[in-house]
């Protein structure tokens, strides 16, 4: 049996690097292409990976590559390795000298009080600020693309440090002819036979349909969208309503659209999350500008309603 007891130690995060992307991408050609080496290069690589760990990892088939046993088990430990490296590098530079940070936000969103609160603390750092989907906060996080996120629970906080900034009430989002827009309030019972788009999130599908229902029962399935246009798309056109959070709509202007408060729901929450463990102090300087500055929206009234 071969000897691998230093195995750890020759451990190349290079090859690492490159038997992720051949895995994949399900094929040798594509995955050279994408890491800008030559294929003969990357088939070598991976053949040296395979004899560090004493374990084929990845089979040729007539249809491009396949993960054995032993890859499928190896691929996310690989993955995991690749990450903990990039936070390694960044968080030692960020401890010792941190002089940048990315603050991300998702749609609808406010974090210029904050972000120019610790401008004026720290005027020789560089603050950059990124908009994200609706699922990015954590992998973003995790990724080091951002430093710190204001966002919508709910989503995965494992390896994440969440801090609540305010609770956020859930509307219902309607066609401006719909037969409840202009109530003064509406509640599950109202919309208990009305469809509801679904989301690919099972969190988030789950949080945003109210699914299931008091009671257990299911609401009724609306189309499958991934971005909130399309979303806004399908209620204006009547095939759906929506359950949406109060802030993200405080500055709908779409004439086709109507919001309508729903009564006896939960409120969403509006957090602060960073990685868990990191010790930049501009991550922590945020964290106190986004809980002194980042407060629940003052929301509009209700329209009056109809007949009122």
């Amino acid at each position: 049996m071969p000897d691998t007891s230093d195995a750890h130690a020759d451990l190349d995060l290079r090859l690492v690097r490159y038997f992720v992307a051949v895995a994949e991408q399900r094929h040798f050609g594509r995955a050279a292409a994408a890491l800008h080496i030559a294929q003969p290069a990357l088939s070598r690589q991976i053949r040296r990976l395979e004899e560090l760990v004493a374990a084929r990892l990845l089979d040729r088939t007539p249809k491009g590559t396949e993960l054995t046993e032993a890859g499928a088990v190896f691929l996310p430990r690989a993955k995991a390795l690749l990450r903990a490296a990039s936070q390694a590098v960044v968080q030692t530079r960020a401890a010792a000298e941190p002089t940048a940070l990315t603050v991300g936000y998702t749609t609808g969103l406010i974090i210029t009080p904050a972000v120019r609160a610790v401008r004026r603390r720290h005027p020789d750092a560089e603050i950059q600020t990124r908009h994200l989907a609706w699922h990015e906060p954590r992998t973003a996080l995790l990724d080091d693309r951002v430093d710190a996120v204001v966002a919508r629970l709910p989503f995965a906080t494992d390896q994440l440090h969440v801090t609540i900034l305010y609770d956020e009430p859930r509307l219902l989002l309607v066609a401006a002819d719909h037969r409840l827009a202009g109530k003064e309030y509406v509640t599950l019972d109202d919309i208990a036979d009305e469809p509801t788009p679904r989301l690919p999130d099972p969190a988030w599908n789950a949080f945003w349909r109210i699914d299931p229902r008091p009671g257990g029962h299911r609401p009724p399935e609306g189309p499958l969208v991934e971005s909130l246009e399309d979303k806004l798309e399908l209620v204006a056109a009547g095939v759906a309503v929506s359950i949406a959070p109060a802030g993200a709509m405080a500055t709908n202007s779409r004439p086709d659209l109507a919001t309508v408060p729903l009564e006896g729901v939960e409120p969403g929450h509006v957090v602060l999350a960073t990685r868990a463990g990191d010790q930049n102090r501009l991550v922590a300087a945020f964290r106190t500008a986004a809980q002194a500055h980042l407060t629940a929206p003052h929301l509009p009234d209700p329209p009056p309603p109809a007949g009122a």
